[in-house]
């Protein structure tokens, strides 16, 4: 019985995954069809890129939210991580490494382990804390990265890198000096190496790390401790190993989207719509609507949310009004006891409508 059950839940977590996989390679297909026959608008064309950012941020805040149970508001945090130390290598070594094609995947990894180290060392205390306590001190944490990196000044010259807190004159260098991070006025001359195809194979990792993660044995021990912490214990599951690999995982991804935010923009500063609180609670919004633990449709609610607002900016007097409303009728739509019960009775009737038709062949 067991093992029929085991054959039955990973046949529906196969077909799961696969119909979002076949999701994301129907909208790639679209996305090129509408590109090659310039059917595509330069407002859509500036979205692909902040659209695969957010679909990264949401998949990877889903595994701490939906698949931990814990409540994170600092993912902004982490991203921030990634954006200022990848933006710093490819500033750093843009004349070094001319080729983009090294530069690009080196500064992603760097983005991404930097965020991960950070998440490390975060989670080790943090992680112990539950609820709110939990929520109140991540919030935190996003908030000092982002007003760190305000302050903070970091010179190079032939004698090496220079330090500052208080201004680009404290740094003490030479006067052929170089000052890459510039406090609240950030990093200039970030190459501008993130592109569409490149953010689209990332999600499609995120995606594939963050399904597999949850499939596998990793991920059933993280369920167990989100279902029942006392339980998971008592049966010798390591409550702090999978809690704080899950918070590890999740902050990589989330300096990986810092990395294509950084490399997309001219200027990057530590502002509290880039990286604030305001990020953090907007990531959680595309989790909540798209359903907490579902990975897909976090996926549709980021990709939703990202491009509505803007094809509602030429209704002005109207836009944040319609924004409202579909915002409502997602939160019903995914978490209504009715309307899951109607999507219920939908699967249910499909499911005998099929059994049907292969007893009838």
């Amino acid at each position: 019985m067991k093992q029929g059950s085991r054959l039955s839940n990973m046949k529906k977590s196969t077909k799961t995954n696969g119909i979002t996989y076949l999701m994301l390679l129907v909208a790639f297909i679209v996305v090129q069809i509408f590109t090659a026959t310039d059917s595509m608008t330069n407002l859509i064309k500036g979205l692909l890129v902040p659209a695969c950012i957010y679909i990264i941020m949401a998949v990877s805040l889903n595994l701490t939210v939906g698949i931990l149970g814990e409540l994170s508001l600092g993912h902004a945090g982490f991203m921030c991580v990634g954006a200022f130390a990848s933006s710093f290598f490819s500033v750093c070594m843009r004349d070094v490494i001319t080729s983009e094609w090294v530069r690009f995947p080196l500064a992603i990894i760097i983005g991404g382990v930097v965020a991960a180290l950070f998440g490390f060392i975060v989670g080790i205390p943090v992680l112990r804390l539950r609820g709110d306590y939990l929520a109140i001190v991540t919030l935190a944490f996003g908030e000092i990265i982002k007003n760190l990196m305000n302050v903070l000044y970091v010179g190079l010259d032939s004698n090496g890198f220079h330090f500052s807190m208080k201004g680009t004159t404290d740094l003490g260098m030479e006067a052929d000096g170089k000052v890459i991070v510039k406090g609240a006025l950030g990093i200039t001359g970030t190459p501008r190496d993130s592109t569409f195809v490149v953010a689209f194979i990332l999600v499609v990792i995120t995606v594939f790390v963050v399904l597999n993660v949850v499939n596998s044995r990793q991920g059933r021990a993280i369920m167990s401790i989100r279902d029942n912490r006392i339980a998971a214990e008592s049966i010798g599951i390591n409550i702090t190993k999978y809690k704080l690999m899950a918070f590890v995982v999740s902050a990589f991804f989330a300096g990986i989207a810092g990395v294509l935010y950084s490399h997309n923009i001219a200027t990057l500063t530590a502002t509290t719509n880039n990286f604030g609180y305001n990020m953090s609670i907007m990531v959680l919004v595309y989790v909540v609507l798209g359903g907490i633990g579902n990975i897909r449709g976090s996926i549709i609610a980021a990709v939703i949310l990202t491009v509505l607002p803007e094809l509602l900016r030429e209704f002005s007097d109207y836009r944040m009004l319609v924004y409202s409303l579909v915002l409502i009728f997602m939160m019903l739509f995914s978490s209504s006891p009715a309307m899951v019960n109607f999507r219920e009775k939908l699967s249910l009737k499909g499911k005998n409508k099929s059994k049907k038709e292969k007893g009838v062949a």
